[in-house]
């Protein structure tokens, strides 16, 4: 038996070594480019120290992106939680037409991020999009969608929400449907109504679901990068660069290679223990509930 499970193993050494070779590699060359004075002047592995991460903690505009990441994806997943909740309570009742409602919901997820983020910014443009139409008929006069801090964050927010919900949807549907119908049974025998059977039922068996699908969505939306690109460019100003943008604009835009790379090590760090806190609080908080 033990001579079989050898044999067994030795066929997956050649898919673990690729796969450790794609993990590992590219992990281990960003540690070292991140101690190195790579840019557009000097390209090259050439060793600097710790000069690249000092300069980052001195760095404002890199914490500042990273609290309005922080902010836009934890908005973002809230709303995208929230809708496909709904929405995945909504079709796992017996309604008509359940089928293709399912397969609607999954269009906006399908469509190609900046293919989407490029219909959205002309829909919210100014002065040739069709929203300040719309808002004209009421008699409000035309919002500043694109070049207002607040208006432009929104936007992000929302076209995140409307491109993301549908995952969080087909997540949540699919644990209603494995869900035991003998406990929602004895809280119809029972009296209780909708709303009741949903608090103290439905919602407390659908929080490991739950906790999975948040944290799913909060690595996504960490790492948000296209939409901010093509609609607002992290403008105006500064008002929507997120992490991975600045990131984008260091080592990309001005090829400050080693110090972009320190960027996205402390970037990784940092998200890493900060999803392990989300989520040991999402199950204490949610998980435990159920028991």
């Amino acid at each position: 038996m033990y001579g079989l499970t050898r044999y067994k193993l030795f066929f997956l050494l050649p898919g673990l070594i690729v796969l450790l070779a794609i993990i590992l590699f590219p992990l281990l060359f960003t540690i070292r480019v991140s101690f190195s004075g790579w840019d557009a002047m000097s390209p090259g592995l050439g060793w600097i120290g710790a000069s690249n991460y000092g300069r980052l903690l001195a760095d404002g505009r890199f914490w500042q992106s990273l609290g309005r990441l922080g902010m836009i994806a934890s908005t973002a997943v809230a709303l995208e939680y929230a809708l496909g909740f709904a929405l995945a309570l909504l079709v796992w009742r017996q309604i008509r037409f359940r089928r293709l409602v399912r397969v609607l919901f999954l269009v906006p997820m399908m469509t190609t991020p900046v293919v989407m983020a490029v219909i959205w910014r002309t829909i919210f443009h100014e002065s040739l999009g069709p929203v300040n139409d719309v808002v004209a008929l009421f008699g409000i006069p035309p919002v500043l969608w694109l070049t207002s801090p607040e208006w432009a964050t929104f936007v992000v927010i929302l076209v995140d929400v409307w491109q993301w919900t549908p995952f969080m949807f087909l997540l949540l549907l699919a644990g209603l449907l494995s869900l035991p119908r003998e406990p929602l049974l004895a809280a119809a025998i029972d009296g209780a109504g909708p709303i009741r059977a949903f608090v103290n039922v439905t919602f407390p068996a659908m929080a490991p679901i739950s906790v999975g699908a948040i944290l799913i969505r909060l690595i996504e939306a960490s790492k948000i990068m296209e939409t901010v690109y093509v609609i607002t460019s992290g403008g105006p100003g500064t008002s929507t660069e997120t992490s991975s943008y600045y990131i984008f604009i260091r080592g990309l835009r001005d090829f400050q290679i080693g110090y972009a790379a320190a960027l996205s090590m402390t970037y990784l760090v940092i998200m890493i223990v900060l999803l392990t806190i989300i989520a040991k609080l999402l199950a204490k908080t949610l998980v435990k509930a159920e028991s």
